[in-house]
């Protein structure tokens, strides 16, 4: 099975028409991405692109797979995915999947590496039910200072008394939840970033505005190859709380993210390959852990 290990959660620009969350595209690389894509290894690894439609006008997770790698400590940076789907809920069920109701209406389950789904009980008149991404911050003013005034998101919501607030860059988009918590985050081995696509000749600009404000820039514009495929343009940053942002330029992300009708089979394919579970198993070796 693929293990969750880097979760990039990518913005969409707006909503299209599907409703059937399923592979969008599968990419296998045989060492590490230079900006650190698939995390601190060097190893090969692989990503899965998986959402309700393409990622021009939905919410999509990446699922990042590094060969020989167990599992991975989670930190209590992501607080969770929130769905307005009836059919997830009923789904659940019928696979006897553990549902836990923290609202009305609002089931709360696990996915296997951990990480955490929120599930309305209800289906939105629009086509990505995927409504909004929580992470936890240890200061919410000073995020909303980066969030907001540095990076131009809007506020849709706050809450003082509850330290929460819901961000976006617009009205028809997936949303993103502050969640204050006690004390500090931390972000373990299981950690990812969000990305967000913008135009291109913007990143120059991105970058030397972060520059002036001292920012954090994790990793500085660099051009990112996919074999066969488009070139892409990133800029990587840093919150106050160390949640890693990459900006990727639009243009050449939009032909790097066409949806590969063979998704499905390249993932089917390389996890039948992947033969380290075996391998581990033979010679009497726990899988290593990140």
């Amino acid at each position: 099975t693929c293990h969750l290990a880097w979760l990039i959660f990518v913005f969409s620009v707006e909503m299209g028409f599907h409703h059937v969350c399923r592979v969008l595209r599968h990419e296998e690389f045989e060492e590490g991405c230079k900006a650190a894509c698939n995390g601190p290894y060097d190893g090969k690894w692989s990503k899965t692109m998986v959402g309700f439609g393409p990622e021009d006008d939905h919410f999509v997770a990446e699922l990042t797979y590094n060969y020989g790698i167990g599992d991975y400590k989670l930190g209590n940076d992501f607080m969770g995915i929130t769905l307005a789907s009836s059919q997830a809920v009923s789904n659940a069920r019928k696979l006897e999947w553990p549902l836990t109701e923290v609202a009305e209406g609002v089931f709360e389950t696990e996915a296997p590496g951990g990480y955490k789904f929120y599930l309305q009980n209800c289906s939105l008149p629009q086509s990505d039910p995927v409504l909004k991404v929580t992470l936890a911050v240890s200061d919410l003013h000073k995020s909303l200072n980066y969030w907001c005034d540095l990076l131009g998101m809007k506020i849709y919501e706050k809450d003082e008394e509850k330290q929460r607030a819901l961000l976006g860059y617009a009205d028809n988009q997936c949303k993103l939840e502050l969640q204050g918590v006690k004390g500090a985050v931390d972000h373990a081995a299981a950690f990812g970033r969000i990305a967000f696509s913008c135009p291109q000749k913007e990143l120059p600009d991105l970058e030397d505005l972060m520059k002036r404000e001292n920012q954090k820039i994790l990793t500085p514009l660099v051009s990112l190859d996919t074999p066969g495929k488009a070139t892409v343009q990133v800029v990587i940053l840093a919150d106050p709380d160390g949640h890693e942002i990459c900006f990727v330029g639009d243009e050449a992300f939009r032909e790097l993210s066409k949806v590969d009708p063979q998704g499905s089979k390249l993932l089917d394919d390389a996890m039948a390959a992947d033969k380290s579970d075996e391998w581990f198993a033979k010679h009497n070796k726990p899988k290593a852990s990140g």
